[in-house]
């Protein structure tokens, strides 16, 4: 007899979703996390006096997915929509962005993905040289920024294939839940009471023995040798995990080795990200300017360190965001939390004036490219990389299952709601077994 039917490697929202599926279908599982707190990616803090949830990870709803919505619907927790305007910095001064993303996915509308597959980078100067430097600009950030890859190894064809089949009102209607994504997948844990799945924090599993039907884990709990056993495992290990050599920090080592896996962690790669959460004692960007800016949303300055901001809207709260993805976060990757929020600084003059770092009470940051347990904040897709994703997610020999953002495909990937249903998919394989 193992310690349950179905090991869930990971508490993240994949292990988590995959967890209540299984509760759900009436299966025991051990969930295994390594952190001494559930949720992987996503990390919220509460802090006094502030008004909104301060999240280290994962952030916004992208869109109306319905893994998701439901999720929300029955946890009782509301969506939170975010609009309003988008500003950047342009020979100094800041401009409105307007409508310049519909004239990009126009373009690539117009001219299709490549049939032969090549970097955006590539691409970008072949294929869409027609466009304004403006235009050009802002999707080479867009790549960076959003998709959080480097525009010189990611797939042209997949991007195009991204931007072009989003509809452009969907795509815009993001939201954040309220109180944050801790309070949703602490509801979702707190719904596993009652059941046969337990979860068990601050456990790190060092090696997975396989075998069809037979898996066996072995760790350290609490400091201490710990193993466990299973017919089965559920695999939601991050992609930068998954890829590291068997000898590096943080690695898990499978035996047999997953060979199987080899094309598809190949075609995909971690995406860094440096995100600071700065606080001041007012929220000066909303007087700034006549207050021109009250409503303003993002504010962009493509040549610094870290060249997005967002704010709290529409709650009106004293925290603006510094985002920074693709080679820029990885420049700054491994530099330290004060050198970080330093840059971050730095970079907000640059949009607000010399002043802007005057008001500051408060910073957060945490390097999800040093975190031994996340290497990455999520994923994209590499030159030649089509189909990895499903690759990924493909189970082995009926006993390893495998989740987590990097391994859905069904178009929710780098976000929560992948997670959410990259592990239900995992888990409603192996209840169908």
């Amino acid at each position: 007899m193992g310690d349950a039917d179905t090991l869930i490697i990971g508490a993240g929202a994949a292990g988590l979703a995959a967890a209540a599926e299984l509760a759900r279908a009436g299966r025991s599982a051990l969930v295994l996390e390594a952190r001494g707190r559930i949720g992987g990616r996503v990390w919220t803090l509460k802090e006094p006096g502030l008004a909104v949830p301060v999240e280290l990870g994962a952030e916004f709803i992208h869109g109306r997915p319905a893994v998701t919505f439901s999720l929300l619907k029955r946890a009782g927790i509301a969506a939170i929509p975010r609009a309003g305007s988008g500003w950047y910095v342009e020979r100094g001064r800041l401009q409105h962005t307007g409508e310049i993303f519909a004239e990009i996915r126009a373009a690539l509308r117009a001219t299709g993905a490549p049939k032969q597959d090549v970097s955006f980078e590539t691409f970008l100067n072949r294929e869409l040289r027609h466009l304004s430097e403006r235009a050009r600009m802002f999707a080479r950030m867009r790549v960076q920024g959003y998709d959080a890859a480097d525009p010189a190894r990611a797939s042209a064809r997949m991007i195009v294939e991204e931007w072009t089949g989003e509809d452009e009102a969907t795509s815009a209607r993001n939201s954040r839940p309220r109180g944050g994504y801790g309070a949703l997948l602490s509801w979702l844990a707190g719904s596993l009471e009652g059941s046969r799945v337990r979860i068990q924090l601050q456990t790190v599993v060092r090696s997975v023995r396989w075998q069809r039907g037979a898996v066996e884990v072995e760790g350290d709990f609490h400091g201490r040798p710990f193993r466990a056993s299973a017919a089965r495992a559920i695999v939601t290990l991050p992609l930068g995990v998954l890829q590291l050599a068997p000898s590096a920090r943080g690695a898990v080592r499978f035996t047999p080795a997953l060979e199987q896996k080899r094309q598809a962690l190949k075609g995909l790669a971690p995406s860094p990200v440096l995100k600071v959460a700065l606080r001041f004692r007012d929220a000066f960007w909303e007087k700034a300017g006549r207050a021109r800016y009250r409503d303003a949303v993002f504010f962009r300055s493509p040549a610094v360190a870290m060249p997005s901001f967002w704010t709290a809207r529409p709650t009106h709260a004293p925290l603006l965001i510094a985002w920074a993805g693709g080679p820029k976060a990885l420049r700054l990757a491994g530099t330290g939390a004060p050198h970080i929020i330093r840059q971050a600084v730095t970079s907000l003059k640059s949009v607000f004036g010399a002043g802007a770092g005057k008001g500051l009470t408060a910073a957060w940051v945490h390097d999800w490219q040093e975190d031994p347990y996340a290497r990455g904040a999520y994923s994209y897709v590499t030159v030649g990389g089509a189909g990895a994703r499903k690759a990924l997610a493909a189970p082995l020999r009926d006993t390893l299952f495998f989740a987590g953002e990097a391994a859905d495909f069904e178009g929710e990937h780098g976000t929560v709601a992948g997670a959410l249903q990259s592990g239900r998919r995992a888990a409603a394989l192996v209840a169908a077994r």
